[in-house]
């Protein structure tokens, strides 16, 4: 397995909650996983994401408190961003910010405008994902 050279790692309450979030609503797929502690590695798209199950030898910098990831958010490019919308509504999952086009000044490609549709949803633990499909 090739590794991107940034992967974040997201610290999760109960891991089978978070892979039915992301494997069944988002649209990853497990490349792998281990059960001691909990673990899995997804990826879509060629972005990659790991999970893993809060445990006692966990790396955390301070008490855990929901939501958790405050201050950080991840947006993660995929094609169909109505199709992952609609998947995740049937999980119960209520956008954060709804779905909307945007265009983000980028000082690239001629005008330097990029166009993409876009929504926020909270992940099971709190974490910020903007799904994004580019125009």
């Amino acid at each position: 397995m090739r590794w991107n050279p940034l992967v974040p790692e997201l610290s999760v309450g109960d891991i089978f909650v978070s892979l039915d979030f992301y494997v069944k609503g988002v649209g990853f797929r497990i490349l792998f996983s281990r059960e001691d502690p909990l673990f899995a590695c997804l990826e879509l798209n060629g972005a990659q994401l790991m999970l893993e199950e809060d445990h006692s030898e966990a790396w955390f910098a301070g008490r855990v408190r929901a939501p958790r990831g405050r201050g950080m958010g991840l947006q993660i490019e995929i094609s169909d961003v109505g199709a992952a919308r609609s998947r995740l509504a049937a999980l119960g999952v209520r956008p954060f910010r709804d779905l909307r086009q945007i265009w983000y000044e980028t000082g690239t490609q001629g005008a330097g405008l990029e166009g993409q549709k876009e929504f926020v949803v909270q992940d099971p633990d709190g974490y910020l994902i903007r799904l994004v499909e580019v125009l």
